[in-house]
């Protein structure tokens, strides 16, 4: 089989709106700090006013995993719904302009397109206001077995899970991997969604998924543990890929007896920790299609994920292709 793309992503399309604010900010607009929170569109817009000055730029938790391997070099497809608006025309721009091919129809009617609005604390965390607006509205329909067939690896995002036709989408195109021996990566994407799909995840874990990524807080909610040592023994039972991440302590990978510890990059200083999971999750998956070993795939995931705090913004800013080449992981 021609495999022409190293991976399929499929997520929510959303455009980021992000501005830095203290915690009295957080306080007054009872916005929960370091999570990710549904909105609806008139608080959205509420927030959106708040704000004293934003940054805009095309967003959604496994677009910007795509940003990041194509920044790589990698050749990858989105797939993912936005309303023909001005916010759905940008995103769409903004992902051809980096290389990543998305041929999502727009939606004609129904919700605007998709805003996360995103605050930053001073100490780098990031609080997410999403309104999932015409996300949502990815179904079946959008997905192409052929598509799928074609690449190394499918990726999806558990956001995905918090919309009955999006859900649908996502099963559809698992089934279509399966078919196709396209290996499955899924990330469990927010303590909160795991709280709310826990039992259907862990079935996607023991049926469906070859590669997991998640961050200490998420692993823990799955398997309902204390401790990140008792994760540890849930993902070496399990035999498939866990790619673990624990903030400053770097991260841990797993596959059965295989365990790799490895130091989170070296950065001058945190500035947003918005989308560090994301380009954590383009690293890994650029090493595992290039044939990396698992603790380059983790050391690749680290530099990414480093590259992304430094800074506001949930995409590169210098090409992660020549940090890989001078660190020597390519």
């Amino acid at each position: 089989m021609v495999r022409n793309l190293d991976v399929i992503a499929m997520g929510n399309a959303i455009v980021d709106v992000i501005a830095a604010v203290d915690d009295d900010f957080l306080l007054t607009h009872n916005i929960a700090k370091g999570v990710m929170t549904l909105i609806d569109e008139y608080r959205a817009n509420h927030i959106y006013n708040a704000f004293s000055e934003r940054l805009e730029m095309a967003g959604g938790s496994a677009a910007n995993t795509m940003a990041g391997l194509a920044s790589l070099g990698a050749r990858g497809m989105f797939v993912g719904k936005v309303k023909a608006d001005r916010l759905g025309e940008s995103f769409a721009t903004s992902l051809k302009d980096i290389g990543v091919h998305y041929a999502t129809p727009f939606a004609d009617d129904g919700p605007p397109t998709a805003s996360c609005l995103i605050a930053v604390a001073p100490d780098g965390q990031r609080s997410m206001n999403t309104h999932l607006g015409a996300a949502r509205e990815l179904s079946p329909a959008d997905i192409k077995k052929a598509d799928i067939a074609a690449a190394e690896i499918l990726y999806i995002e558990g956001y995905l899970w918090d919309a009955h036709s999006a859900k649908a989408a996502s099963r559809k195109a698992i089934a279509s991997a399966k078919e196709s021996a396209t290996k499955v990566a899924f990330t469990l994407s927010d303590p909160f969604c795991v709280g709310r799909y826990r039992e259907e995840f862990l079935e996607l874990l023991e049926n469906d998924l070859d590669i997991v990524f998640a961050n200490e807080d998420e692993a823990t909610a799955l398997f309902e543990v204390e401790t990140f040592d008792e994760v540890l023994q849930h993902m070496g039972r399990w035999g498939g890929i866990a790619a673990l991440t624990r903030s400053k302590k770097g991260c841990v990978v797993v596959r059965g007896p295989e365990v790799h510890v490895i130091d989170a990059a070296a950065v001058e200083r945190v500035v947003d920790t918005t989308g560090a999971g994301d380009q954590f999750a383009a690293g890994f998956l650029y090493g595992m299609v290039r044939g990396k070993n698992l603790g380059d795939c983790g050391r690749l995931g680290a530099l990414a994920a480093g590259e992304i705090i430094s800074h506001y913004g949930a995409r590169p800013e210098i090409s992660l292709a020549l940090l890989a080449a001078d660190a020597a992981l390519l």
